[in-house]
Formats: structure tokens, C-alpha cells, sequence
């Protein structure tokens, strides 16, 4: 299912222009077009789907194997010494289509990576109490499956 005004399900049409490097019948990769280094492949799946609480079960694997052999080819042909990969949900991400960051890196490039405020827990009891509600929610979602 195509959005309208999403510029990766235009992308994924043709109807925009993009540096392909790789595409099957699930997903398709290129190159971002405001890229962190030169080498910056983004991976979408071909359907829209937002977040990546969104894709569906039957894409986890190829998605993650292909993410793993993306990551592989950016290294080499760009001869980095590894890479970065990440997934915004909502928050930070630019164009609401699930996409996966392939970012090149080298040591000492410059990305000083992520400066977040810290949140202490208050006391351990409420660092159990977090602690047992996502395992309550990983058990809940384990049922519905």
C-alpha cells in the first residue's frame, strides 16, 4: 500500500529518482540522500509500513539478513571499519516509512554519537517495578502471537 506525499513509497514506485543498491520483492535499499558519510544506505520494506513495530512477522528475517548483508557490502566497498546501524520509531524520523540506517564508520570520523539526557531511577525498587512491566508486556505480546 503506497501514501500518498511518503517520498520512499515514491521512491519504491520510480516515480522519484534514487541510487539503488540492492532490491527483492520485500525490500529495496539506497542511498540516503542527505547521507551522515558517503556510503549511507537506507533499507525499506517495499510496503508502507511506519515503524518497526509495524512490519510483520514474515519480514523479520530477510529484513535483519539483509541489513546484515548491506552493513557487509557498505564496509568493503567504502572501506570502512564498520558501521552503524539504527531504526527510528516516530520520534526522529524524518519520513514516516520504516527505513533502516546503514551508516559507514571510521575511527575518529567526527559522529560524536548520541548526547541524551540520563535518567537515574529513583531507587531500585523503581528500577524493579519498570524492569517487571516490560517483562509483563514481552509475556502479553508472546500470547497474542
Amino acid at each position: 500500500m503506497d501514501l500518498p506525499n511518503c517520498v520512499f513509497c515514491d521512491i519504491i514506485a520510480g516515480d522519484l529518482p534514487s541510487y539503488i543498491v540492492y532490491q527483492d520483492t520485500n525490500l529495496i535499499a539506497f542511498l540516503d540522500d542527505h547521507p551522515l558519510f558517503p556510503g549511507h544506505v537506507l533499507l525499506c520494506p517495499r510496503k508502507h509500513y511506519e515503524t518497526l513495530l509495524d512490519l510483520p512477522r514474515h519480514l523479520h528475517e530477510t529484513t535483519l539478513a539483509t541489513t546484515q548483508l548491506l552493513a557487509r557490502a557498505v564496509e568493503a566497498a567504502v572501506d570502512a571499519e564498520g558501521t552503524f546501524i539504527a531504526v527510528n520509531n516516530n520520534v526522529s524520523q524524518t519520513v514516516p516509512h520504516l527505513h533502516i540506517h546503514i551508516v559507514p564508520r571510521r575511527r575518529r570520523d567526527g559522529l560524536k554519537g548520541f548526547f541524551w539526557p540520563r535518567q537515574k531511577y529513583m531507587d531500585d525498587a523503581a528500577r524493579e517495578a519498570v524492569r517487571d512491566a516490560i517483562e509483563r508486556e514481552i509475556e502479553k505480546i508472546r500470547r497474542q502471537d
